[in-house]
C-alpha cells in the first residue's frame, strides 16, 4: 500500500505509518515463509516406501501383470519427462546405448548356452538346462524390474523436489521485491521523519532565543525598578534621620507596649522550648507504644476531630486578632484627632502606628506559620490512615514495613499533639 506523508507536527500520523510498515513486512514474511513451512511435509508425505521385493515363488503367469505394469510407469516417466524437454535427447542415447550393450550381451549368452547344450548328449538333460537357463533368466529379469521401479520412483521424486524448488525460487524472487520495495518506502519514511525533526528543532531554537529575549527584557526592568527603589530608600532614610528627635517622646510611650510584646515573645519561646521537650519525651516513649497500634486507631480518628476544632479555633483567634487591629485604628483615629493641630506629632505618630502594624502582621504571620504547621500535621494524619489501610491488606508479607510505617505514625501523632497544645496555649 503506498504511503501517504501527514501532518509534521502530529505524532499519530507517523506511527500509523510505522504501523502500516510493519503489517506489510509481517504479511510478507507470514505468506512466503508460512508456505515453505506447509509445503516441507507434502513432500515427505509423498515419498512413498520402497515396494517390497516379490516372492520369486511366482510362475511365469505374473510375467505379463508386470509388463502393463511397467509400462503405466513408463508412462508415468514420460508424463514426468514432459516437464524436462532438455534431458529427454540425453536419456534416449543412454537407452540406445544400454540397448546395444545388452544385445552384444545376448549373443556371448547364446554362444555359450549352445556350446554347453552341445556338450550335452541326450535331450532330457538339454531341455533341463534350458529350463534351468530360462529360471534363473527370469529371476534376473524380475530384480531388473524390481530395481527399475525404484529407479522410477526416485526420478519422480526428484522431478517434485525440482519443481517444489523452483516455486520456492520464484516465490524467494518475488519476497525479496516486495521487501525491497518496502526497504524503499522506508527509506522515504526515514527522511521525512528526519525533516520533521530538523523543522521541530529549528521551531524549538526559536521559541527558546524568544523566551531568553523577553526574560532579558524583563531583567531589565526588574533591576530599573530596583534601582529606583533604592533611590527612594535613601530619601526615606534620611527624612527618618531627620524625625528620629521628634520620635523620642513617642518612644517613650510605646516602651510599655514594647516590653509587653517582648514578655509574649518571651512566652513564645518557653511554650516552643517546653513542646521540643514534650518532642524529645515523646520520642522516647514511642518504642513502649507499639502495642497500643489498635487503640490508637480510634484515638487517631477522634484527634482528627479535635484536630479540626483546633483550626476552627485558630480562625476565631485570627477574627479576634482582626478585632484588636481595628480597635488599635479606631484608637490611631482618636488620637489622630486629639492630634490634628500638630503636624509634626501626627506625622511621628502615623509612623509609630506603622511600626505597630508591621508588628501586628508579624503575629499574624506567627499564626498563619502555626497553621501550616497545623494543616501538615492534619495531612501527615490522613496520610498515615491511608498507609494504616494498606499495611492492614499486606500484615502477612510486609510486616517490616509495618513496623516502620506504626513508628512514623507514632511520631507524627506525638508532634500533632504537641501543636495541638502549643495552639491551645496560645488561646489561653
Amino acid at each position: 500500500a503506498p504511503l501517504t506523508q501527514e501532518d509534521p507536527k502530529g505524532s499519530r500520523p507517523v506511527r500509523d505509518v510505522s504501523e502500516e510498515l510493519s503489517r506489510q513486512l509481517e504479511d510478507i514474511l507470514n505468506t512466503y515463509c508460512v508456505d515453505a513451512s506447509q509445503e516441507t511435509p507434502g513432500e515427505d508425505g509423498g515419498q512413498g516406501e520402497p515396494p517390497e521385493a516379490e516372492e520369486p515363488d511366482k510362475g511365469r503367469s505374473d510375467s505379463p501383470r508386470n509388463g502393463p505394469e511397467m509400462n503405466g510407469e513408463k508412462e508415468n516417466t514420460k508424463g514426468s519427462e514432459e516437464f524436462r524437454p532438455g534431458e529427454e535427447g540425453g536419456e534416449r542415447d543412454q537407452k540406445k546405448a544400454q540397448e546395444k550393450k545388452k544385445a552384444k550381451g545376448l549373443g556371448k549368452e547364446i554362444t555359450l548356452l549352445m556350446q554347453t547344450l552341445n556338450t550335452l548328449s541326450t535331450s532330457e538333460e538339454k531341455l533341463a538346462a534350458l529350463c534351468k537357463k530360462y529360471a534363473e533368466l527370469l529371476e534376473e529379469h524380475r530384480n531388473s524390474q524390481k530395481q527399475m521401479k525404484i529407479l522410477q520412483k526416485k526420478q519422480s521424486q526428484m522431478v517434485q523436489e525440482k519443481d517444489h524448488l523452483q516455486s520456492e525460487h520464484s516465490k524467494a524472487i518475488l519476497a525479496r521485491s516486495k521487501l525491497e520495495s518496502l526497504c524503499r518506502e522506508l527509506q522515504r519514511h526515514n527522511r521525512t521523519l528526519k525533516e520533521e525533526g530538523v523543522q521541530r528543532a529549528r521551531e524549538e531554537e526559536e521559541k527558546r532565543k524568544e523566551v531568553t529575549s523577553h526574560f532579558q527584557v524583563t531583567l531589565n526592568d526588574i533591576q530599573l525598578q530596583m534601582e529606583q527603589h533604592n533611590e527612594r530608600n535613601s530619601k526615606l532614610r534620611q527624612e527618618n534621620m531627620e524625625l528620629a528627635e521628634r520620635l523620642k517622646k513617642l518612644i517613650e510611650q510605646y516602651e510599655l507596649r514594647e516590653e509587653h510584646i517582648d514578655k509574649v515573645f518571651k512566652h513564645k519561646e518557653l511554650q516552643q522550648q517546653l513542646v521540643d521537650a514534650k518532642l524529645q519525651q515523646a520520642q522516647e516513649m514511642l518504642k513502649e507504644a507499639e502495642e497500643r497500634h489498635q487503640r490508637e486507631k480510634d484515638f487517631l480518628l477522634k484527634e482528627a476531630v479535635e484536630s479540626q476544632r483546633m483550626c476552627e479555633l485558630m480562625k476565631q483567634q485570627e477574627t479576634h486578632l482582626k478585632q484588636q487591629l481595628a480597635l488599635y485604628t479606631e484608637k490611631f483615629e482618636e488620637f489622630q484627632n486629639t492630634l490634628s493641630k500638630s503636624s509634626e506629632v501626627f506625622t511621628t505618630f502615623k509612623q509609630e502606628m506603622e511600626k505597630m502594624t508591621k508588628k501586628i502582621k508579624k503575629l499574624e504571620k506567627e499564626t498563619t506559620m502555626y497553621r501550616s504547621r497545623w494543616e501538615s500535621s492534619n495531612k501527615a494524619l490522613l496520610e498515615m490512615a491511608e498507609e494504616k489501610a494498606l499495611r492492614d491488606s499486606e500484615l502477612e508479607g510486609l510486616r517490616l514495613k509495618i513496623q516502620r510505617l506504626e513508628k512514623l505514625c507514632r511520631a507524627l501523632q506525638t508532634e500533632r499533639n504537641d501543636l495541638n497544645k502549643k495552639v491551645l496555649d496560645l488561646c489561653a
